[in-house]
């Protein structure tokens, strides 16, 4: 079973994500030219599926990760200020910014959500999602005839 992802982004649309969103139709079949979504490696193994999110710039207290009922739900938003004023208190200066994003993902009903854990390092968030001990592979048996 794969993990079905959903892209969110928060705030007012631009023209690449409206853009995206006409090219990604499936009469289209194409791939984004250019989001403002992280990048994210999603693998599978026999015992878990790991994911990797490139989030350059960021420190783990600004990401938010959660899980409700089956959806894991990667988020940050950040607001950023910077000012100058002079002697009077008056702006000679004065410019601010806000990012945000949301990644959303359908988690399989394979995956133990209360063993789901993370690390930050580098720019890169690492998530692992172990698989049910009922969903690992059971080795070969030999079955005795009476």
């Amino acid at each position: 079973m794969k993990l079905a992802v959903r892209n969110r982004s928060n705030g007012f649309p631009t023209f690449n994500s409206i853009f995206n969103e006409i090219l990604n139709d499936d009469f289209f079949n194409a791939r984004p030219i250019a989001s403002n979504l992280p990048a994210v490696n999603i693998k599978q193994s026999e015992t878990d599926f790991s994911l990797e999110l490139a989030i350059p710039g960021l420190g783990k207290d600004d990401i938010k990760i959660s899980i409700d009922k089956d959806i894991l739900t990667i988020s940050s938003e950040i607001e950023k200020k910077d000012e100058e004023k002079d002697e009077n208190g008056k702006y000679t200066r004065r410019e601010f910014s806000f990012h945000a994003f949301k990644r959303s993902f359908t988690l399989p009903e394979t995956v133990d959500t209360d063993k789901i854990g993370a690390k930050f390092e580098n720019g890169v968030l690492y998530l692992h999602l172990p698989k049910r001990e009922e969903a690992l592979p059971k080795p070969a048996r030999q079955i005795e005839i009476s």
